[in-house]
């Protein structure tokens, strides 16, 4: 019942993810949520997500920002490692994974999603049939409507941390 919410992969940062094994098994599309995915909430780029668009670009990935927020926030981080993005993208609603697809010129099947929230994130990603991603949150301060969404989470991973077992 709540496998629609599993990610493919739960890893502790986004800067721990191999892409470059990623892109040798045949991805060559990531899109990436911002806040507390790659930054924390409301900041610009830092140093080490300027470093990991250089290095995606230099591996050959074709990379879209898909964000909730308006689009200030959006661009500001965007601006900073070169990359394109969709703001307001009503996530978890497919739609907006799909027109990030298209516009990288990717599919389901060679496309990754990146992001910190199950019931946003990785929820939409799997609706729109993308290998999901989720990592831990940068950091520990955020929205209060998403502090409440965090606590039901925790039940979703402890259900997703059972499947895991059960799947070995």
């Amino acid at each position: 019942m709540l496998q629609c919410f599993y990610p493919k992969e739960y890893l502790d940062s986004t800067y721990l993810i191999d892409f470059e094994k990623m892109y040798q098994q045949g991805y060559r599309g990531i899109i990436f949520d911002i806040d507390n995915t790659l930054v924390p909430h409301g900041l610009p780029a830092d140093k080490r997500a300027i470093a990991l668009f250089k290095r995606l670009k230099s591996i050959g990935y074709k990379v879209t920002m898909l964000s909730n927020n308006k689009e200030p926030r959006v661009k500001m981080f965007c601006d900073a490692v070169g990359a394109p993005y969709i703001y307001k993208a009503g996530k978890p609603n497919p739609a907006k994974y799909r027109q990030a697809m298209k516009n990288m010129q990717t599919d389901e099947k060679n496309t990754l999603f990146v992001g910190d929230q199950i019931f946003t994130d990785i929820w939409g990603a799997n609706k729109a049939g993308i290998y999901s991603i989720l990592v831990k949150p940068i950091h520990p301060k955020e929205e209060i409507q998403i502090v409440l969404k965090r606590y039901l989470e925790k039940i979703v991973l402890a259900g997703y941390h059972r499947y895991k077992r059960k799947q070995k």
